[in-house]
């Protein structure tokens, strides 16, 4: 149906849908009805149907399985979403067995090492994009288990932007390129994304991760990940206990700075590829810890907020991590296209001992997973890709199809069958079960009222941060929201953070130069005031010091001191940090004691955002002429602008001084080696930031 054109404003309504949820709309009679395909007029666009306010989904909703299986097959064979993915192999290991809470074997064998696979990925750009895009990574691992293979599929953020799966394809279709431009790409700053955000209230707790540090990380070995949703565990009895799951780096948590994630996007758009591959390859094998946190039905039931959704989160001082393994990725992949890229993760895929639970989000990607996978890899045998193969016996009665290299002998390809000795059985002591959950209620598309609360964790998340953390969500609320056109967006935007709290509302209001008072969206439920900060939220609160992993780099130039370059190398190796030498000739420089000092980088293409702290090791005359030279001034500059710890020779401070370093803790001069890599373990000067950005 072609579109009709009108000139009168669109009114924002807020319908009661009958329990206290919202149902969204931009309305006026100029607008034609949403249809489905066959041209059904939708009533209800925002909710798939259950059974019961909390209940499954049902397979019959057919609005919801042809949005969402249109919507899985719009793109070959590249993914549709976390299509940028850089994957490695290695195993996990139990640690801590959860005997009479799970009958799955891999978690009660403990020291077992079960192999996996893990991809990482962003969500929104395409395959060609960089890796420090502002975006949400995806964080999947597959567990090659002894009863088959077990999926776990998050992210490195817990939470996410919406309630029900029947609204995936349009957060995807907002925040990807515009379909009638085809840009911008790998952003969330432009137009359709802000619009769609700044009407889905929902959206505003994903929102504040979104913006915050999280989006942008050092390294994929140096971020959390979450299973997202509440799943279940069952024993051997069929008693159910509810978990969700958490992955904790061994290095800590480390991020960038938002002009710093710019500019390496231009310098080294594969940072994060690079950075693992190379760990790996060095034997510098990233590790997580796998922590649970397991409750029951009496605490789920007590909770401030519905377990069941995926907007919220469960805080680890209300409910702390058991930590109940490890997992090291210790083999880089022979062949990026045959695993990386066939790798295929389905939400459905547990084992026995696992389970899922009436989460509305995670219903719907149980089905989408495995819809995609039929796109993108060609029908329905992807299962035999040797890097999506079980590692156990498999053993059904599917047969044929497209790509399918199993040699499957013999006449019988039912069940019961009696005809062979040998032809698979069910068993039901080992096999697979679902939880009996006892269910009532009436069918129907509806938004449980426990999921209507949409801004007290976004403010308890915002209260948790330190304050450099809160400054750099505000600000990446203005940067992204000041690359939106439409006024209106901006306003209303505005509007929805008011309800989170009036002062993050006017200091986002402060920095795009919105003039008047600032209008709260309607809503049916006010933030609450009264949930204490988390600090286990904050990156910087519970940041680790350690020099461990961390990448120095070193600029040089004839005349330097090779014995201070040595020192400072044998210092960082000791820590377990390493150094890059960074020269205006990519063949090195000549020492003041006539030696060779090689280089790795040329001076313009080893930019400082490549490095976590930076030595400058230069001779007076050096010192000069690289000030004289804007690649190095900028090196400099750079270094200092994001923070980092900058050590030097005296007879650098010419290029210090160009480049308008100003003396604070963060800037040793002539430094003991050892003394500055203790430094560099302490992390970036945040106090350093005040002085060089303005804060609204």
């Amino acid at each position: 149906m072609p579109k009709q054109k009108s000139k009168q404003k669109l009114v924002l309504l807020h319908e009661q849908t009958g329990n206290g949820g919202e149902l969204h709309q931009l309305s006026d009679e100029t607008h034609p009805p949403l249809t489905t395909q066959t041209g059904a007029i939708i009533a209800d666009d925002e909710n798939s149907l259950r059974a019961g306010n909390r209940g499954p989904t049902l397979l019959e909703d057919h609005i919801l399985l042809e949005k969402i299986q249109h919507f899985d097959h719009e793109r070959i064979p590249e993914r549709i979403v976390h299509a940028r993915g850089f994957g490695a192999h290695g195993f996990f290991e139990l640690t801590d067995p959860l005997a009479g809470i799970s009958k799955a074997a891999i978690l009660n064998r403990t020291g077992e090492r079960t192999p996996v696979f893990v991809r990482f990925s962003t969500v929104a750009g395409n395959a060609g994009s960089t890796d420090l895009a502002r975006d949400v990574r995806g964080f999947a691992v597959k567990f090659y288990t002894s009863e088959g293979n077990w999926d776990l599929v998050g992210n490195n953020i817990p939470v996410f932007f919406i309630q029900d799966a029947i609204k995936f394809p349009d957060l995807i279709h907002a925040v990807k390129q515009e379909p009638d431009r085809g840009f911008p790409q790998a952003q969330t700053a432009h137009d359709t994304f802000w619009d769609f955000a700044s009407l889905m209230p929902e959206s505003t707790h994903m929102l504040m991760w979104a913006m915050s540090d999280r989006a942008i990380p050092r390294s994929f070995r140096m971020m959390e990940g979450f299973g997202v949703h509440t799943y279940r565990l069952l024993n051997e009895g069929g008693e159910a206990t509810y978990v969700k799951f958490h992955w904790r780096p061994k290095l800590g948590m480390q991020s960038v700075v938002w002009d710093e994630a710019l500019k390496i996007s231009g310098a080294d758009p594969d940072f994060h590829r690079r950075d693992l591959w190379n760990s790996i390859n060095q034997g510098a094998f990233p590790e997580w810890e796998l922590g649970v946190q397991l409750f029951d039905e009496d605490f789920a039931a007590k909770f401030e907020f519905d377990v069941l959704d995926a907007t919220k989160l469960i805080p680890e001082e209300v409910l702390p991590l058991r930590i109940i393994g490890r997992m090291v990725l210790d083999r880089n992949v022979d062949n990026y296209f045959a695993e990386t890229e066939q790798v295929a993760f389905c939400v459905r895929n547990v084992v026995p001992g696992v389970d899922f639970t009436n989460d509305p989000l995670l219903q719907g990607r149980i089905l989408s997973y495995v819809d995609t996978q039929l796109s993108r890899l060609g029908g329905p045998n992807y299962e035999q890709i040797p890097v999506n193969a079980p590692k156990c016996p498999v053993m059904h009665m599917q047969r044929d199809g497209h790509m399918q290299f199993s040699p499957q002998k013999g006449r019988v390809a039912y069940s019961p069958s009696s005809l062979e000795t040998d032809s698979p059985r069910v068993d039901p002591a080992r096999g697979l079960h679902s939880f009996a959950e006892p269910l009532a209620g009436d069918k129907l598309r509806i938004r449980s009222e426990s999921f209507a609360d949409h801004f007290s964790q976004a403010l308890q998340f915002f209260k948790s941060q330190t304050e450099p953390e809160q400054n750099h969500i505000i600000a990446a609320f203005i940067f992204e929201l000041s690359k939106v056109d439409a006024v209106v967006v901006r306003e209303r935007m505005v509007g929805q953070l008011a309800n989170v709290d009036p002062e993050i509302a006017q200091r986002v209001a402060n920095g795009l130069g919105l003039q008047g008072k600032i209008k709260p969206v309607p809503t049916t439920v006010q933030a609450r005031q009264d949930l204490p900060p988390s600090p286990a939220l904050s990156i910087l609160g519970k940041a680790l010091k350690t020099a461990e992993a961390r990448v120095i780099g070193c600029l040089v130039a004839d005349g330097s001191d090779a014995g201070v370059v040595l020192a400072v190398k044998k210092a960082a190796k000791k820590a377990g940090a390493e150094v890059k030498i960074v020269a205006p000739k990519v063949g090195g420089a000549v020492a003041a004691d006539g030696k060779l000092i090689e280089a790795d980088f040329q001076l313009a293409g080893g930019s400082s955002v490549l490095f976590d702290a930076v030595f400058v090791a230069l001779s007076v005359d050096a010192a000069e002429q690289l000030s004289l030279e804007a690649s190095a001034v900028s090196w400099v500059h750079d270094a200092y602008a994001h923070l980092k710890v900058i050590g030097a020779t005296a007879e650098a401070q010419a290029l210090l001084d160009k480049a308008g370093v100003v003396d604070d803790e963060g800037i040793l001069i002539d430094p003991d080696a050892v003394k500055f890599i203790d430094r560099v373990a302490s992390g970036r000067l945040w106090e350093r930031e005040t002085g060089l950005r303005t804060t609204y």
